[in-house]
C-alpha cells in the first residue's frame, strides 16, 4: 500500500479509452495509468462528488441572487352582496346596495431592497462560498481516493497473475514428480508412503492455483466495479511490477507540502471558514436593518375620499424602512458566544490534523524508501 500510494505520482499519462470501447470488449488490455484515469473520471463516487459539487455551485448563485431586489406583484377583484343593516337589536332589518359600488378590485406591484443588514448578505454569500469550495475538495479526495483503490487493485492483479504463472509452474513439476513416483512405486522403488506423499503435494498446488484464480476473478470485479464498466469485462495488466518507480528525490516536494496541501487539512482549513461565517450571520441578528420599499398600485372605488367615490385611482410610494430587535441583546449573546468557541475548536481540529498529515506523510516516505531498498 505505501508503494501504491507514491507510485500513483507517476501515473500522469492519460487514456483514450471510451466507456463504450470497454463495454464492447469481454477481454480489455489496459496499463496503470490508464486505470487509474479512468477510474478517476467513470467511478460512480467520483461523479456523486461531482454531481453535489455542481449542486454546491447552485447554492452559491442563489446566495448572491438574494442580494436582488425582491418584486412583487399582486390582483384582486372583489363583489360585495347587499348590505343588510339591523335595527333595534335583530327585529328590524334593512337591506340596501352597497355604495359606491358593490365591486371592488386592487393591482399593484411593490418592492424591497435590502440596503444594509448587518453584514447577514455577505456571510451568507461567503457560508455558500465555503460550502462550494468543500465540496471542490471532497470531489478531488474522492477521485484520489478512488484512484488508489484502483491502482492497488490493479497491482493486486499484476502480483495475482505473477502468482499464477509460478504456481503453474510448481504444478508442472508436481505432476512429473508424481509420474516418476508412480514408475518407481510400480518397480518397487518406492513406497506407498511416498506415492500418497507426492500426491498430497499435487494436490495442494492445485487447490493453490484454484485459490488463485478464485482471487484473480474477486480482485478483477472489484477493479470493474471501481472503474464503472461491465463485471464481465476481463481486464488484463499491460504493467508489471517491474515498472518504473518515482524516486524518493522527486518526492520531497510533496512531503514538505503535504501539511497544507493534503485533502483532510483543506477540509479542515475551509471548515474553521464556514463557521467563521455562521458567527457573523449570528452577529448580524443583533444590528439594525434598513431596507429601501416601494409599491404603486391600481385600486377601484376610490376609498380616498369621503364619501366615496365610484372611480378608479391609482397611487403609489418610496419610503425607507429601519429595523432593530431589541431583544437580540440578550437572545444572541449565547449564540455568538457558542459560535467563537467552535471557531476555536476547528482551529484546534486543523492544527491536529496538519500534525497528524505531516507525520502520516513522512512516515509513508521513510517506508516507501524502505520498500524501494528492499525490491533492489
Amino acid at each position: 500500500m505505501i508503494v501504491v500510494a507514491f507510485a500513483l505520482i507517476g501515473c500522469i499519462c492519460t487514456t483514450q479509452k471510451t466507456f463504450a470501447q470497454i463495454a464492447n470488449n469481454s477481454s480489455f488490455n489496459i496499463s496503470l495509468s490508464e486505470a487509474v484515469q479512468f477510474a478517476k473520471s467513470q467511478n460512480k463516487w467520483v461523479q456523486a462528488a461531482r454531481t453535489e459539487e455542481k449542486a454546491a455551485g447552485e447554492d452559491q448563485r442563489d446566495a448572491y441572487q438574494a442580494a436582488l431586489p425582491a418584486v412583487n406583484i399582486s390582483s384582486a377583484y372583489q363583489r360585495f352582496t347587499d348590505l343588510t343593516l339591523f335595527t333595534q337589536g335583530l327585529s328590524h332589518a334593512a337591506t340596501g346596495p352597497r355604495h359606491p359600488t358593490p365591486n371592488a378590485t386592487a393591482t399593484g406591484v411593490d418592492a424591497l431592497f435590502n440596503i444594509y443588514s448587518g453584514g447577514r448578505q455577505r456571510a451568507y454569500e461567503k457560508e455558500q462560498t465555503s460550502r462550494l469550495y468543500l465540496s471542490k475538495i471532497n470531489t478531488e479526495d474522492q477521485s484520489g481516493n478512488y484512484a488508489l483503490q484502483t491502482a492497488t487493485q490493479y497491482l493486486d492483479l499484476v502480483r495475482l497473475g505473477d502468482l499464477r504463472k509460478f504456481i503453474l509452474e510448481q504444478l508442472k513439476r508436481a505432476q512429473s514428480r508424481l509420474a516418476n513416483i508412480n514408475a518407481l512405486y510400480k518397480n518397487q522403488k518406492v513406497t506407498k508412503s511416498d506415492v500418497l506423499r507426492a500426491e498430497v503435494m499435487l494436490s495442494n498446488v492445485e487447490l493453490s492455483l484454484q485459490q488463485t484464480e478464485n482471487d484473480i476473478i474477486i480482485t478483477n470485479q472489484r477493479l470493474d466495479v471501481l472503474m464503472n464498466v461491465p463485471d464481465t469485462v476481463k481486464l488484463n495488466p499491460t504493467d508489471s511490477a517491474g515498472m518504473p518507480k518515482p524516486l524518493p528525490d522527486s518526492l520531497m516536494q510533496l512531503v514538505d507540502h503535504a501539511g497544507t496541501a493534503a485533502f483532510n487539512v483543506r477540509k479542515a482549513a475551509e471548515n474553521v471558514e464556514l463557521q467563521r461565517a455562521r458567527v457573523s450571520t449570528i452577529r448580524s441578528a443583533g444590528l439594525p436593518a434598513l431596507a429601501f420599499y416601494t409599491a404603486y398600485g391600481l385600486n377601484y372605488p376610490n376609498y380616498l375620499f369621503f364619501p366615496s367615490v365610484d372611480q378608479a385611482y391609482a397611487v403609489g410610494f418610496v419610503g425607507l424602512k429601519a429595523q432593530y430587535s431589541i431583544s437580540s441583546l440578550y437572545h444572541n449573546k449565547s449564540k455568538l458566544a457558542a459560535g467563537r468557541l467552535r471557531v476555536k475548536e476547528l482551529e484546534l481540529q486543523q492544527q491536529a490534523t496538519t500534525d497528524n498529515i505531516g507525520t502520516e506523510i513522512k512516515s509513508y516516505y521513510i517506508k516507501y524508501v524502505e520498500s524501494l531498498n528492499r525490491i533492489t
